[in-house]
């Protein structure tokens, strides 16, 4: 978990540099809150599976996770109306380019996890 969020604040940051530089301030900082959006969310959703809970069964499990995607869905809602509302002069483009690009980081990250599991298996199957 803390390695996909690394790995999305910086993606964010970097993207956030290359509009800065390529498109000036307002897309730098645009596309900085775009992937704020996209990264505290999925913070919130993180620290609501690693807490511990008092029942550590499977059924806990679930319910914290289903909190959890609730309160991430909430929150982007709620950072994406603050972003809209509260800043001015805001870029849209970069704004989404952020907020997918980080979005992207998560599946890039449940992709390569998936795949050491598999290549873990293999490894497993060919030294019995």
């Amino acid at each position: 978990m803390l390695k996909v969020l690394a790995g999305q604040i910086g993606v964010g940051a970097v993207l956030a540099a290359v509009f800065w530089s390529t498109y000036g301030q307002i897309a730098g900082y645009s596309a900085l809150l775009g992937s704020l959006v996209c990264v505290i969310p999925n913070a919130f959703l993180a620290l609501r599976l690693a807490v511990p809970r008092r029942d550590p069964g499977a059924q806990a499990l679930m319910r914290a996770a289903y909190i959890g995607e609730l309160g991430k869905l909430a929150l982007t809602v709620l950072l994406f109306s603050m972003v809209f509302i509260l800043v001015r002069p805001l870029a849209a483009a970069p704004l989404f380019a952020g907020f997918i690009a980080a979005q992207l980081v998560t599946f890039a990250g449940l992709a390569l996890q998936d795949g050491q599991e598999q290549a873990g298996q293999t490894s497993n199957e060919d030294g019995e």
